[in-house]
């Protein structure tokens, strides 16, 4: 597959070359600097020898295992080292580094380092081909190939983490020799001893690789930057046994770079966060994108005391006071992710709390167990993972049904926040933790971030961003999309995709988990969970069969690379097939022809046996990375009588995740969600506003004729199905939008009901809407993307330049996918 690693220009390619050397830990030490929209400093990474070195990788099971032959080991929370004022071994200035022990609030490990003379560097990037040769002839030296783009890379160099005090508890010797040969293997040796260390040593783990991390260099080694990666040598080191296992990496990133976006929030004030970029985090941090190289960091963020530092991280950092007007933020992490899932954000953001409340409700009284108790057998097995601090097997853990969470929003948002979202949380949680059992990290933020996000929510370790569209209308859309982020703690975080272009393993699940938690979190009766679901079913039915429609078939595709899901090429590298394909982003396929087999495997199993399928399917495989065969070969082992049904993994593929349009068993199924009495409610509503248009155009007497007729009250999903349903009548007049605004306050409603508004807007060019329109391209840049084809596609001179001056408004700010797809539109 080497000779084939031939990205075309939508293709996102993972050079990293994991299969040699697999980054187990990073220790970030970064400087923010809003003037000049740069992130600078230093990043150290310890490695291990890749588990297929020196064999060619394998697309089975197999090489999902790789990882999971230590067990996890039971650990209580215990009190964290702690950076303390010292002086680094790697920088002549005064650093802010060494450690104490406390309960509480974790100081800054930082290293504030200067800038080191960049050398030569090379244009473009050496092939997996090349890196190839190198390894199998063993006549080259070799490459440590690194995921990586639009960062300036200063300097690289070996570190010698041999001169740190202490150390020697790591080395099977006692002894230190001068022999180079042998202390380039001790080196290596204690990297490997510390990354190994079992789970209840981790403090002491964080601790070791923070001092490592300021322990000096040894010597600089030889590096290339090219578009996508940072390729590194040491003269005459020819296998990655022998390459050094920690190095320490000088760069900063580029105000352009695609990882991060600068931006104001919806204050004004100046902030910086990664927004689900599809480079990943690349132009944040040198790193190894494949999902295989799962690993633990830690960083120290300083920045401005005006702003406060969000990240993925166990701990709720509080900042400490480095010198006037700098604060440092420290987070770490323990459980291995892959670095795609590093976030990071960084603003004026001000913390939401209870008016007479505790800011966090942590206590779960009045919450139920998850559904079966017999279901906590499973927290008696040894976990499949590599070995870490895992709350699967904390009994405290196991009882939280809430877990700890803060919320943070711009300045002008805290009211709206603390009336909408504060509220919802405790009830999403508790209903995610008795649908799925243990929460698989173990406290939360949610951030309302810029109106420039590109979606309606995210979900990372330990912190969730949210658009500050699910905010309006009521808590439907807001309650919704907070259950879809929970669920990505379990699936997509906790259980991560081994294969990048199988999104529905994330999403799919994400989106059928969400009906659940939001119905048990409202505390419905079985006949109002049932209605709500055919309906939000038959929504999303309409939405994929416009999709279906509307897109390039092989964009369809669940699973794109079929029997090759998984493969990579000998050195680790791949590509991730429409990486880049702008439209790509906004596109829901994987989304919805993933809700639709989870939810008819539950009709055809049985919703409360599919449920706990899918507790004991977390149970197996939290901490690890699965393919699509993984979840259903477990599933179908569960239900040994459906196959004589014809239901089998095969089947599945054939009719679900290898072909493009719709699966064959939903067409069948498409036409009873008509019956629903929610669907049936809004269809009579349709009928009267259809039957009052065509009234209105044969007499005159508007208004005793809208007066006579009495509309319904309708949910916001019944309200979206209306207008959904109108925007197939060829006219409506004037005075009938005017009265369907009226009649369901259509402006105060939510975003999914607002976008339907202007979709109707735009259509029968209703000149007094354009307003909202605006405001809708304006505030809700996450939905409003083909609202901008929608105004061009009319070839209505007012509507189009309504369009551009949206657009030149918001461009310098927009979401560069988004930009790039408006602007083929309107241009």
């Amino acid at each position: 597959m080497e000779s084939q690693l031939d990205p075309m220009k939508d293709d996102l390619p993972l050079m990293a070359n994991t299969n040699y050397m697999l980054v187990r830990h990073y220790v970030l030490d970064l400087d923010v600097d809003f003037k000049s929209k740069v992130i600078e400093g230093i990043i150290v990474l310890f490695f291990e020898t890749g588990s297929q070195y020196p064999k060619t990788s394998s697309s089975g099971k197999e090489c999902c295992q790789s990882q999971s032959d230590k067990t996890c080991k039971v650990k209580a929370c215990e009190p964290c080292y702690m950076p303390m004022t010292t002086e680094s071994a790697c920088s002549p200035k005064p650093k802010y580094n060494d450690f104490a022990v406390c309960g509480k609030g974790e100081e800054d490990t930082s290293d504030k380092n200067g800038n080191h003379s960049n050398e030569a560097q090379a244009s473009g990037i050496s092939s997996s081909k090349d890196i190839c040769e190198i390894q199998n002839h063993g006549n080259k030296d070799f490459l440590l190939v690194l995921d990586c783009c639009d960062l300036s890379v200063l300097k690289v160099e070996e570190v010698d983490v041999a001169a740190v005090s202490g150390i020697e508890k790591f080395t099977r010797s006692a002894k230190l020799t001068d022999v180079s040969k042998e202390l380039e293997n001790l080196r290596n040796q204690i990297v490997h001893e510390l990354v190994t260390l079992p789970a209840d040593r981790w403090m002491e783990q964080l601790y070791y690789f923070t001092r490592c991390s300021q322990a000096p260099g040894c010597g600089e080694l030889l590096f290339t930057t090219g578009t996508w990666s940072l390729e590194i040598r040491k003269a005459g080191v020819q296998a990655p046994t022998d390459f050094p296992h920690a190095i320490r990496i000088w760069y900063k990133t580029k105000p352009e770079g695609r990882s991060i976006t600068w931006t104001t929030d919806q204050s004004g004030r100046p902030c910086v966060y990664t927004m689900g970029s599809p480079i990943n985090n690349r132009a944040l941090f040198p790193c190894q994108e494949p999902p295989v190289a799962l690993s633990t960091w830690q960083a120290s963020i300083r920045t401005a005391a005006d702003f406060v530092v969000l990240m993925s991280g166990e701990n709720s950092a509080e900042p400490v006071q480095l010198q006037e007007g700098i604060l440092s933020w420290y987070y770490y992490v323990t459980m291995p992710m892959p670095a795609s899932t590093f976030t990071i954000a960084v603003g004026c953001w001000q913390e939401v709390k209870q008016q007479g409340f505790p800011a966090a409700i942590q206590t779960n009284t009045k919450f139920s167990l998850p559904s079966s108790q017999a279901d906590f057998r499973w927290h008696e097995e040894i976990c499949g993972h590599v070995e870490y601090p895992c709350r699967f097997q904390d009994p405290a853990a196991r009882l939280q049904a809430v877990i700890p969470y803060r919320v943070f929003t711009p300045r002008c948002l805290m009211e709206c926040c603390e009336e909408h979202l504060l509220q919802l949380i405790p009830q999403c949680l508790s209903a995610a933790y008795t649908t799925l059992g243990t929460h698989p990290f173990s406290r939360l933020d949610v951030l309302i971030v810029p109106s420039n996000f590109s979606s309606l929510g995210m979900a990372s370790p330990h912190i969730i961003f949210l658009s500050q569209s699910v905010l309006s209308g009521g808590s439907q859309l807001c309650g919704t999309r907070l259950c879809h982020e929970i669920a990505h703690a379990w699936f997509g975080l906790a259980i991560g995709a081994r294969d990048w272009t199988e999104e529905w393993l994330s999403e799919g699940f994400a989106t059928f988990l969400e009906d659940i938690f939001w119905a048990r979190a409202q505390q419905l009766s079985h006949d109002e969970v049932k209605g709500q679901q055919e309906l939000k079913a038959l929504l999303r039915w309409r939405r994929l069969r416009d999709e279906v429609q509307n897109s390039e078939e092989e964009l369809q595709v669940l699973r794109p690379k079929k029997e090759s899901t998984g493969e990579t090429s000998e050195s680790g590298a791949s590509i991730v097939k429409h990486g880049l394909k702008a439209e790509k982003v906004f596109m829901q396929v994987h989304y919805l022809k993933g809700y639709f087999l989870l939810r008819s495997l539950a009709r055809t199993i049985g919703e409360a046996s599919y449920l706990s399928s899918l507790r004991k399917f977390v149970h197996k495989f939290h901490g690890q990375l699965v393919l699509s065969q993984d979840f259903l070969c477990m599933l179908l082992e569960d239900i040994p009588e459906q196959k004589e049904s014809g239901l089998t993994a095969e089947s599945i593929f054939q009719n679900w995740l290898d072909t493009s349009g719709i699966p064959k068993p939903l067409l069948e199924e498409g036409e009873t969600w008509k019956e629903s009495r929610l669907v049936q409610q809004v269809s009579g509503e349709v009928t009267k506003w259809i039957r009052t248009n065509q009234m209105m155009r044969k007499s005159g007497k508007k208004k005793r004729r809208l007066d006579e007729v009495v509309f319904q009250k309708l949910l916001p999903d019944q309200l979206v199905l209306l207008l959904e349903s109108l925007l197939e009548v060829k006219t409506l007049r004037p005075r009938i939008l005017q009265c369907l605004e009226k009649t369901y306050q259509l402006r105060e409603q939510d975003a999914e009901v607002r976008h339907r508004w202007c979709e109707l807007i735009v259509k029968h060019k209703y000149i007094p809407g354009y307003e909202d329109v605006e405001k809708f391209l304006r505030e809700d840049q996450a939905m409003g993307v083909y609202l901008y084809g929608e105004l061009m596609v009319n070839e209505d001179v007012k509507q189009q330049e309504l369009a551009r001056k949206c657009f030149a408004a918001a461009r310098e700010h927009m979401d560069p996918s988004s930009a790039k797809v408006v602007a083929e539109m309107l241009f």
